[in-house]
C-alpha cells in the first residue's frame, strides 16, 4: 500500500471559553446567531442575556472552533455593537450536550 505521505494529526485540545459580551448585544438576536455558529462548529454549552444588558456565554470543544466562536462574538450579529468581550479559559468539564440559549437569570 502507498504511503499518502499525510499523518493523522493528533486530537485537538479541548477547551472551555467562558465569555461576558458588552455592548448593544440584547434585543438584536445576539444568542440566537451565537447558538447557530456554536450548532455549526459543533460546540456544546450555553449562552444567555444578564440583568445587566450583557450576553454570558459558556461554550466547550476543539480549541479551534471555540476560538473561532469567540471571533464571532466580538463582532456579534449586524443589529448589535459589541464594546468588548471579557474571556476566561477554563478547564472542559463535558457537562453540556449541544449548544442552547438560556432564559433563566442565575
Amino acid at each position: 500500500m502507498a504511503e499518502t505521505g499525510q499523518r493523522k494529526s493528533p486530537k485537538e485540545e479541548q477547551v472551555r471559553l467562558h465569555a461576558i459580551v458588552h455592548g448593544i448585544v440584547q434585543g438584536v438576536n445576539f444568542r440566537y446567531y451565537t447558538r447557530l455558529r456554536a450548532e455549526a462548529l459543533g460546540l456544546s454549552g450555553w449562552v444567555a442575556n444578564r440583568s445587566d444588558g450583557t450576553v454570558e456565554v459558556v461554550a466547550e470543544g476543539p480549541r479551534s472552533a471555540v476560538e473561532t466562536l469567540l471571533d464571532f462574538l466580538q463582532k456579534g450579529p449586524p443589529a448589535a455593537r459589541v464594546d468588548y468581550v471579557e474571556t476566561y479559559w477554563e478547564r472542559p468539564t463535558g457537562e453540556f450536550r449541544g449548544f442552547r440559549i438560556r432564559y433563566e437569570v442565575d
